[in-house]
């Protein structure tokens, strides 16, 4: 226990270094672009590079992470595959941004997802064998969707654009705000069980986690979305302080609720980490599973508010 807090401590603050080089670059190529994209749009230049180049180097770490998983249980993916459909789909949430891709954005989509399937039976038609085609092909998509679907969200989200006055536009702050959210919930959580943890939230699944560290949890994150909301804004747009403390709630436990997804995954794989890439915390799907699942909840929050 020890050695691994040793290591979160040591790695968790090299990997936040670099996570703020690249949101930073990220917010610096928007400012340096205004007007290239949507010249109508006030003060909007080129979104998502940092974050998307970003998405770009974790998610075939993470797809191949995923594949292992699902190889335990004899549901095999095509990684590369799986790769290159997870990193279309992100890629295809960045062109978004372009009013050129917006009228065949969706069709677009659904080709992306119909194209994976049909490489994955390709694939295993190649070895002139149909035993476990469907698993293969069903391997692969959903290694696809988990990862690249939900990082859809999350470039979504950072280059969403509105032309009405009052609008909701995406920043790199507000990309921030959701990973600082998730994972004040688990540092809250983490601490607050240790302090306080006497009720197993569900022994059988994590046996470390409680439901007096999922309250502290929650509520640190509410805080932390309390404190973020007015870094939120655009030109027209706030993000009132009651919002994002509701925000932050919602978002902390849904964050928890990624964690838990993952430990069913990998309690069925029997497992206790996806790799061992990064010292203490496992492997890169350890570490993302929490932010890319609370990606559409807080797409949606922020298109409601």
């Amino acid at each position: 226990m020890e050695q691994a807090l040793r290591n979160r401590l040591t790695f968790g603050p090299l990997m936040f270094a670099g996570l703020f080089l690249l949101l930073w670059l990220d917010h610096a190529v928007e400012h340096w672009t205004v007007g290239c994209v949507e010249p109508q749009l006030r003060g909007h230049g080129l979104a998502g590079i940092g974050l998307l180049a970003l998405l770009l180097i974790i998610l075939p770490v993470a797809t191949l992470e995923v594949g292992a998983l699902f190889t335990a249980e004899r549901l095999a993916s095509y990684r590369l595959i799986a790769v290159l459909g997870s990193g279309s789909l992100v890629v295809h949430a960045f062109l978004t941004q372009f009013r050129g891709f917006r009228p065949v954005a969706a069709s677009t989509m659904a080709f992306i997802v119909v194209f994976v399937m049909l490489l994955a039976a390709l694939r295993r038609a190649m070895h002139k064998q149909s035993q476990q085609a469907i698993a293969h092909m069903a391997g692969t998509v959903l290694a696809t969707m988990y990862l690249g679907g939900l990082g859809w969200f999350l470039i979504a989200l950072r280059v969403k654009q509105s032309s009405r006055l009052g609008g909701f536009h995406g920043t790199t702050m507000i990309i921030l705000m959701i990973l600082l959210v998730v994972k004040s919930t688990d540092i809250g959580a983490f601490f607050g069980g240790r302090a306080l943890g006497r009720h197993k939230l569900i022994p059988w699944l994590s046996p470390g986690k409680t439901w007096e560290g999922l309250f502290f949890g929650v509520l640190t994150a509410a805080i932390v979305g309390l404190v973020c909301a007015p870094w939120i804004g655009y030109p027209d747009y706030n993000l009132l302080w009651w919002k994002g403390l509701i925000f932050g709630a919602l978002i902390g436990f849904v964050g928890q609720l990624g964690d838990l997804l993952e430990s069913l995954m990998k309690r069925d794989a029997q497992v206790k980490d996806s790799g061992h890439l990064i010292p203490g915390f496992g492997g890169v799907l350890d570490v993302i599973d929490s932010p890319l699942l609370a990606a559409p909840f807080a797409y949606l929050l922020f298109s409601l508010f």
